[in-house]
């Protein structure tokens, strides 16, 4: 495989995971933040260099909650992740992300917290009539992947797990808490799958055999086999679209792109084209030559 375009890379393990990375964490491209400046460069401007933060919604806590409990119950014994031991992990799981973000809690009162884990668990049990957690040991699960590409284009994510077959052939596994895409957001489903397929191929030779977006909320799997040359030009995509953020960055010119997405942007009161006004521009974070990166929030949250 023609994976030596690249730089030597982080490896992508269990050890590589996030307390290893970040001691030498590096801005980089992530696919939520390339996904935002295709979407909107202003969208893109204010969520990743003004760092103006969003309200947080039920739902991305929701899957946020459903993505720890999955994490931990891929550090059990296989034949100890059974229903029952994933919903008694629900609490200390929301008891986690409670305090991480102590403001998401406003979006759960008490007495609605009870519904808010019934909604958790009911998302485990669709997980489970999709998968047999018990028949299978993952390489890795919440793995965060950087790898630095030949032009200088630097990516990274996160990966929610990473399963390899005994014949050596590799699948990477995402969970999404929400429905499966229609036709309109297909593309954005592919361009992150296509995302994590190059980081794998570049950061160990190896094209995956599949990645799999699992959509738990009507229990559908999108699954994509990678084609190494279409990997390649996707990788001449982002460096274009790194280059395009690169010179946005330089000119200070981040410009609106109006869709039907705008309806759902917390930025939409400093949005020029709906009679708003942004902050000044900060100008481009000094020193670096690369953009702010996704955060696992970003990650988990869709």
């Amino acid at each position: 495989m023609s994976a030596s375009a690249c730089k030597p890379p982080a490896d992508l393990t269990p050890e590589a995971g996030p307390e290893r990375v970040s001691a030498r964490r590096r801005p980089a491209l992530s696919p939520s933040r390339a996904i935002d400046f295709k979407q909107c460069p202003l969208k893109y401007r204010l969520r990743a260099i003004d760092r103006i933060p969003e309200a947080p919604s039920r739902g991305a806590v929701r899957g946020t909650v459903v993505h720890a409990v999955l994490e931990d119950l891929y550090g059990l014994p296989a034949p100890d992740r059974v229903p029952e031991r994933a919903a008694a992990l629900i609490a200390p799981a929301w008891a986690r992300v409670l305090a991480g973000r102590p403001e998401v809690g406003s979006l759960i009162d008490t007495d609605g917290l009870e519904q808010f884990l019934g909604e958790v668990r009911t998302l485990l049990d669709s997980y489970y009539r999709l998968e047999d957690p018990t028949r299978f040991e993952p390489e890795s699960r919440e793995a965060q992947v950087e790898v630095e590409l030949g032009d200088g284009v630097v990516l990274r994510g996160f990966v929610d797990r990473i399963d390899v077959a005994p014949t050596g052939e590799l699948r990477v596994v995402d969970y999404k808490s929400g429905r499966a895409p229609g036709l309109a957001q297909e593309t954005k489903a592919l361009f992150q799958l296509k995302f994590y397929a190059l980081m794998v191929l570049r950061v160990r030779g190896i094209l995956p055999a599949q990645l799999r977006l699992i959509y738990l909320s009507d229990e559908q799997i999108l699954t994509y086999a990678p084609d190494e040359e279409e990997l390649l030009r996707f990788e001449r995509t982002l460096s274009a679209l790194w280059e395009a953020i690169l010179e946005a960055g330089r000119t200070g010119e981040f410009q609106p792109n109006t869709s039907w997405l705008c309806g759902y942007c917390d930025y939409k009161p400093l949005c020029p084209a709906f009679g708003g006004t942004p902050p000044p521009y900060p100008g481009w974070p000094a020193g670096v030559q690369e953009s702010p990166e996704e955060t696992l929030a970003d990650a988990v949250a869709e």
